[in-house]
């Protein structure tokens, strides 16, 4: 893994940035440390093409989740975002990957 960014002081936003290989494709991350929360962002390019966020559902067990940058018709992004708010109860993920690329199955 490559990484660039620093830390910060507790009271500020934490920023870091790394990537990686999985598989033959090289991923990029960017991570955002705030306060109560981390910003988390997963792309093909160290670029934002996308984004999509997702949150809990007091009246349902299913995340809702909604694209904010990008292509609508993409749901990679906000399929992973729903999965990572499953698994965490309280995070939420924002991604840049193309739909081959992301979530196979619902």
């Amino acid at each position: 893994m490559e990484a660039a960014g620093g830390g910060a002081a507790p009271d500020c936003i934490g920023l870091h940035d790394f990537s990686g290989q999985l598989g033959e494709q090289r991923v990029h991350f960017h991570a955002m440390r705030l306060q109560d929360s981390l910003f988390l962002w997963v792309g093909a390019a160290p670029a934002l093409s996308s984004l999509a966020v997702a949150m809990c559902n007091p009246r349902d067990s299913v995340p809702v989740s909604t694209s904010l940058l990008g292509d609508p018709s993409d749901t990679a992004s906000a399929c992973l975002a729903q999965r990572l708010v499953v698994t965490k109860r309280r995070s939420s993920l924002v991604c840049g990957l193309q739909k081959s690329q992301g979530c196979s199955g619902e």
